[in-house]
């Protein structure tokens, strides 16, 4: 890889396509912000045995391509919300997609997925209690224009929650659903 006189990595300056083929000094890159999400460039670079320009246009590769994105990950429950429940909700009279824009603007709902199966969306929320839970669902959410039926299921206990799941490894092998290589 070349570096111009500028100092910026030429081979990484052209138009982004989002299909860009991941090899495996981005994926080391992935991982070890995964880990440390403010680690510099500088630091990055040292433990990659790359140029810190090198890894500044890697970044910002991939997240032009929507491959990464570096956000603050938060603590629901140290937050004071001790409720997370899951909601399908059926959608009657009234476009998916429009209803599923009104229920993402509430800040108590998290997620927002169009699904196939009994309900048209599944929204995942979060609520103080389990009264605040009831005031969102049944004083709020249920009077939006197109919502015909809400059915919560409250999470008693989260056994799996990864945030920070990406689909590849160091080694550049992609896993199976059940750990076996592909």
């Amino acid at each position: 890889m070349q570096e111009s006189k500028d100092g910026h990595a030429t081979e990484f300056i052209n138009a982004v396509d989002s299909r860009f083929e991941h090899d495996v000094i981005d994926q080391q890159i992935i991982e070890l912000l995964r880990k440390q999400g403010r680690l510099p460039y500088r630091c990055l670079a040292r433990r990659l045995s790359l140029t810190e320009t090198m890894v500044r246009a890697r970044v910002r590769r991939l997240e032009q391509s929507d491959a990464l994105r570096i956000v603050a990950v938060t603590d629901l429950y140290a937050l004071g919300y001790g409720v997370m429940a899951v909601v399908g909700v059926q959608v009657v009279g009234r476009a998916i997609d429009a209803v599923a824009k009104d229920l993402a603007a509430f800040t108590d709902v998290v997620s927002v997925c169009q699904v196939i199966g009994a309900t048209d969306l599944e929204l995942l929320l979060v609520a103080e209690d389990q009264q605040s839970l009831y005031e969102l669902l049944f004083r709020q959410l249920a009077f939006v224009v197109g919502v015909g039926r809400l059915v919560p299921a409250l999470a008693i206990d989260v056994a799996k929650n990864r945030f920070n799941w990406v689909p590849f490894h160091l080694d550049g092998t992609s896993r199976a659903p059940h750990g076996e290589l592909l």
